[in-house]
């Protein structure tokens, strides 16, 4: 896959992080305020990873 795919999706499971959260605060559910911020954190680790193969890359 592309690393610009990978980034677009990994951007898009941070913002899915992002709602969950929302939804979490909102509902005052702690369990998926947590599972929201851990998706989050996984999602800038996996758009780090790909930003740094695209650009290795590109040297």
């Amino acid at each position: 896959m592309g690393k610009s795919t990978d980034i677009a999706r990994a951007k898009a499971r941070r913002l899915k992080g992002m709602i969950k959260e929302s939804d979490g605060i909102a509902l005052e559910n702690e369990r998926l305020k947590a599972e929201g911020r851990k998706e989050q954190a996984e999602a800038r680790r996996e758009e780090a990873l790909a930003r740094a193969a695209r650009a290795a890359s590109d040297r």
